[in-house]
């Protein structure tokens, strides 16, 4: 069972039952009783209404007797001697008991009221059993429109809890209805207090939803347009390899078609690793991992370059720092960082990474003696396959290393800042919250 419909009709149901249950069996206790007062409230009437009729016959005591009667009346003088009755009957009391009293005769009970009246003892006697018929007749009636009431009000209940929820059926139609591509924002207006903020939940998801397809979509028209570019040159240079008569032709054509597609790997490379931390992909639970290590990793895969270029790599670590992060793209944010201070940085400059605790946090530092970037441009780096100029540096680049370190450290809960670097050039600082 579970369907909230099902479950809120069933247990309205069951609450009106037990209500109904509860108060039927309050009103015919108390149906009943008032039946039994109003009964004595008859017998004591009746009594009292024969103190001042004359005296009867002992020949006419028994002439008006009428078996049909639920009543009995006796008439007795003060010595005991019987001068009326409404009708004979072998168990009849024998005697009276002044006021109210319960009289077994014969095995059958009978509720009394006696008063005495100048010469005489009146006593009107009704069965307990005709008594008790009665009441519980009386009491059933009285019960009766209400179980009568419950089908109707089953009914009620079903049709009530169908109109209450059926915002909540609409907005599921609505999102039934919907194809993959329709993220425009499901209607607010005239909903309940209870269904809105689903209903706003639902469209700040579709309004997530939407920009990361956009997102999507321009990663991937951007690729597209990136990868353009190396494939074409890729093929000019298979064309140009074809066409080399002579070895020393052929050797050049060799050199840049391995360096094209060098470059191609290295621009798959950062997508994918740019893809692996976009926010909603699948990645690896964070655990503590050692920052210092990291970088001293990234700096030794950027070695090979740094070396080609004369440029010298230092590190700066006191000891372990602990931050809470995945050692894969902790290593691929030093490796860019490294890979773009190596790059741009003129030929014999220097490089160099600090890692180190401040207070609650874990920050590195990278600085470098290059140009620099001007603090108008600093934050557009952060942007897909950006390049600053057409240098041989950024030709040479994707324009893809300070987005997967945005993106790397945004994963980490780490703040990315630039700014002028005391050797000369850029400063690139990325603070961590420390592993606890």
């Amino acid at each position: 069972m579970n369907s909230i419909r099902t479950r809120l009709l069933v247990s309205l149901v069951l609450t009106l039952l037990l209500a109904a249950l509860v108060l039927g069996g309050i009103t015919y206790r108390n149906a009943l009783q008032e039946a039994e007062g109003l009964f004595d409230y008859q017998l004591r009437q009746m009594a009292l209404s024969l103190r001042d009729q004359g005296e009867i016959a002992p020949d006419q005591a028994n002439a008006f007797a009428d078996a049909g009667l639920d009543f009995v009346v006796q008439i007795w003088t003060v010595d005991g001697r019987a001068i009326y009755s409404t009708r004979a009957h072998a168990a009849l009391p024998a005697r009276a008991v002044l006021g109210f009293a319960d009289v077994a005769v014969q095995g059958q009970t009978w509720r009394t009221f006696s008063v005495a009246a100048r010469d005489r003892v009146i006593q009107v006697a009704q069965p307990r059993q005709i008594r008790e018929r009665l009441a519980a007749g009386a009491a059933l009636r009285s019960v009766l429109p209400l179980l009568l009431m419950l089908p109707l009000l089953a009914v009620v209940m079903s049709w009530l809890v169908a109109v209450t929820l059926r915002p909540l059926r609409q907005v599921s139609q609505q999102v039934t209805e919907r194809g993959a591509e329709a993220l425009s924002p499901l209607p607010a207006e005239g909903l309940p207090d209870e269904v809105a903020p689903l209903v706003g939940s639902l469209n700040a998801l579709l309004q997530r939803l939407s920009a990361a397809f956009d997102a999507q979509r321009a990663f991937v028209a951007d690729a597209a347009h990136e990868l353009r570019s190396p494939l074409t040159a890729l093929k000019l240079q298979v064309q140009m390899l074809r066409r080399a008569a002579d070895p020393a032709d052929r050797a050049a054509a060799t050199e840049a078609l391995a360096q094209g597609v060098e470059r191609a790997s290295r621009l798959v490379e950062q997508l994918l690793t740019l893809a692996r931390n976009e926010p909603g992909a699948r990645q690896a639970p964070l655990q503590p991992v050692d920052l210092a290590e990291a970088v001293r990793q990234a700096l030794a895969d950027a070695g090979p370059l740094a070396a080609e270029r004369g440029t010298t790599l230092a590190l700066e670590a006191a000891g372990p720092v602990q931050v809470q992060g995945d050692a894969i793209a902790l290593a691929a944010l030093a490796r860019n960082l490294a890979d773009n201070a190596v790059r741009y940085a003129p030929p014999g400059a220097r490089v160099l990474a600090q890692v180190a605790n401040e207070g609650d946090a874990a920050v590195l530092t990278v600085d470098d003696s290059g140009p620099g970037i001007p603090s108008a441009e600093r934050e557009r780096v952060f942007d897909r396959f950006w390049r600053r100029e057409a240098t041989a540096a950024s030709t040479a680049g994707t324009g893809l290393g300070m987005a997967i370190v945005k993106s790397v450290a945004e994963r980490h809960g780490a703040q990315v800042s630039l700014g002028d670097s005391p050797l000369g050039g850029l400063r690139v600082t990325v603070r961590f919250p420390r592993a606890a």
